[in-house]
């Protein structure tokens, strides 16, 4: 320690090197005591070589007169297998040791000797003794033991498929010691059994058995044999194949319910599982011969060309040792098919007719559904005057022409004094196919515009008059028009339910029809008259 300071080592440390300084004591006195010096155990294997040492320890003035090596394989005998004095030289009298046993030193002092080729009878104890004077014999004695690594295997026993549980797969470590021990990893459900067999040399052969009640099933499933043993540097495993025979199994493979006539490159396919494999495989008809179109190959049935022919039941049957077995499959041949490209044409022909047959249609409803609301609501037709297409030579209600007289001066042809804001209204049928007003008088009021007979020609006047009278009542009849589709919207929807439309949607006469045309032709002026959008001011 630095400084010249002495450690300091704790009370329990000293105390433990105080109890290891006594036990080394204590075995020194032992082994003087003994004088002869030998290992206690020596392990060691087949054919190989093993060393016993002995030497004699502080013999002081004894005196040594001859050594002895004694084997002793069980208990009561006892036999010299290597006798050394100094004079007389070495001696072997154990013919079992003959030629494998030698001293390594040739002295008293140290008589270790070399076992070689040893064999498994060799184990056993083995004494060092020495003759010496005055004391008498000293002797010191070890212990060989003897290992045997196993001799590994592991096969799997064929076996028939059956209901009775039976040895399907082995496993043996042989001629081990110590004896090992046995363990299966199983994919199958079993059980195994282990035995032991001693040998005379001392060996142990264990030996264990897989067992189940083997089924089809259980064909090629796997087993693993694990061995555990002293000597080994790691576990010995082996996996198996387990192999179960049993007859065949059979089903046919390939019909997919198709076939017609002409159809080429159709084919059967007999599916079998057997162990052992089959000795024989045979296609069969149940209506006779096979059909000339049909060519075997072992497990195959082809059909070069589908014909009525092959309208048959096919029969495959497969056998082994264990028996034989057979399915059947019958098969209908159809009628030949179209070609898909000429199918596809008419297809697309009779979709394309329908298309065009549907457009007409419909095309056809548009047209009389129009046709109808005007004829509905008295819309005159291309090339009609509105008076014409109304019926209003009938006397029916029709669409009205509406004047509006403004007096040029203070007073009207009787002299009645008006106000230029007070638009008077007269109500005409219309114009005739001439553009000259009709004569007939409306039910709005009591006077006519003109009273021209219907031999006069129609003036300038009357043609402008007629012609801007058939504007204002186009006009009209677009929005008579718009609220008719509105009303036949309503009309759809109550047909689907108890649903009632509104009153302003149900069925007007032409009363009321002419009156809300009038309240929404009428507009508000400046100085606060009311004066009509269409109206013609005369």
């Amino acid at each position: 320690m630095a400084g010249g300071q002495r450690a300091r080592w704790p009370a329990s440390t000293l105390t433990n090197a105080w109890l290891l300084a006594a036990a080394v004591l204590l075995n020194t006195q032992g082994i003087i005591a003994q004088k002869v010096q030998v290992e206690v155990e020596v392990e060691a294997y087949p054919t190989e070589s093993v060393t016993l040492r002995c030497q004699f320890i502080n013999g002081g003035s004894t005196k040594l007169t001859q050594v002895s090596w004694i084997w002793e394989p069980v208990d009561g005998q006892r036999d010299n297998i290597a006798v050394y004095h100094p004079v007389y030289g070495q001696s072997f009298p154990n013919p079992l040791f003959k030629d494998r046993v030698a001293f390594l030193f040739n002295n008293l002092e140290n008589p270790t000797i070399r076992i070689s080729k040893l064999r498994m009878s060799d184990a056993g104890r083995y004494t060092c003794e020495y003759a010496t004077y005055p004391t008498g014999n000293e002797q010191g004695t070890t212990n060989l033991v003897m290992l045997a690594k196993p001799k590994n295997s592991a096969d799997v026993v064929t076996v028939q498929a059956g209901t009775k549980s039976v040895v399907v797969a082995q496993c043996v470590a042989a001629d081990s010691k110590p004896a090992a021990t046995i363990n299966w990893i199983s994919s199958v459900r079993g059980n195994y059994s282990t035995s032991t067999t001693s040998g005379p040399d001392g060996t142990v052969t264990v030996r264990s058995e897989y067992r189940l009640v083997p089924t089809a099933e259980d064909n090629n499933k796997e087993v693993t044999c694990m061995v555990d043993q002293r000597t080994q540097e790691r576990q010995w495993t082996k996996s198996l194949r387990l192999s179960v025979e049993f007859p065949p199994s059979v089903s046919i493979a390939g019909y997919d319910q198709n076939w017609y006539v002409g159809r080429s490159n159709a084919e059967l396919v007999c599916v079998f599982n057997a162990n052992p494999p089959p000795t024989a495989i045979t296609w069969k008809s149940a209506s006779g011969p096979l059909p000339d179109s049909v060519v075997v190959e072992n497990d195959r049935l082809s059909i070069r060309k589908v014909d009525d022919a092959v309208n048959t039941t096919f029969i495959c049957e497969v056998k082994n040792k264990h028996g034989a077995n057979s399915h059947h499959i019958n098969v209908f041949v159809n009628e030949a098919l179209e070609d898909p490209s000429s199918t596809g044409v008419v297809a697309g022909a009779v979709i394309g007719s329908l298309l065009a047959l549907l457009l007409v249609v419909a095309l056809i409803a548009v047209l009389l559904t129009r046709s109808r609301r005007q004829q509905r609501r008295g819309y005159p037709n291309n090339g009609e005057s509105i008076t014409t297409a109304s019926g209003g030579s009938n006397g029916d209600y029709g669409n009205k022409a509406r004047l509006l007289f403004i007096s040029s001066g203070n007073s009207s042809k009787n002299g009645a004094s008006t106000n230029n804001n007070g638009p008077m209204y007269t109500y005409r049928e219309g114009c005739d196919a001439t553009g000259m007003p009709t004569e007939k008088a409306n039910n709005y009021h009591p006077h006519h515009l003109h009273h021209a007979s219907s031999g006069n020609p129609p003036t300038p006047h009357d043609i402008l008059l007629c012609a801007e009278m058939d504007e204002a009542e186009r006009r009209k009849y677009n929005l008579d028009d718009s609220l008719d589709e509105e009303e036949e919207r309503y009309d759809r929807f109550g047909e689907g339910g108890n649903v009632q439309p509104g009153a302003y949607h149900t069925h007007r006469g032409h009363q009321e029809e002419m009156d809300v045309y009038m309240d929404d032709d009428m507009e508000s002026q400046r100085d606060g008259s009311v004066i009509s959008r269409t109206a013609i001011y005369v």
